[in-house]
C-alpha cells in the first residue's frame, strides 16, 4: 500500500505544484477559467499557496504520515470547494477538480492502510 501511496502522492503533488505555478504566473488561460467562475484575481496567490502546501505535505507524508494525512484531507477539501464553485457558477466542467480530489482521497486512504 505504501508504494501505491508514493506513486499517487508524487503524481498529485506534481499536478498541484504545476497548478499553483500557473496561478502565480497569472496564466491567461487559468485567469480566464477561474475568473469566469467568479473567483477574484487577488485570491490566486492564496489558492496557489494552498496547492503548493498540499503538495509539500503529501511528499513529507512519506516520512511523517500524520502530515501526509492532514495534507491529503486539506487537498480533498480544497477540490471539494473547487467543484462547488463550478456548480454554483453553473459550469459543468468540473472533471479536473473532481479527479484531483478523488486522487487526494485515494492518497489518504492508501496512507492510512499502510500504517
Amino acid at each position: 500500500m505504501f508504494s501505491a501511496y508514493l506513486v499517487v502522492a508524487i503524481l498529485l503533488s506534481v499536478g498541484l505544484v504545476m497548478s499553483g505555478a500557473l496561478k502565480l504566473a497569472k496564466n491567461p488561460r487559468i485567469v480566464e477559467g477561474i475568473g469566469g467562475l467568479g473567483v477574484p484575481l487577488p485570491l490566486f496567490p492564496l489558492l496557489a499557496a494552498l496547492e503548493i502546501a498540499g503538495a509539500a505535505g503529501l511528499i513529507i507524508g512519506v516520512w511523517f504520515a500524520p502530515l501526509g494525512i492532514a495534507a491529503g484531507v486539506g487537498v480533498v477539501m480544497y477540490f471539494t470547494g473547487a467543484v462547488i464553485t463550478h456548480l454554483r457558477a453553473h459550469n459543468r466542467e468540473f472533471a479536473s477538480p473532481l479527479v484531483l480530489g478523488m486522487m487526494a482521497a485515494a492518497a489518504v486512504t492508501l496512507l492510512l492502510f499502510s500504517l
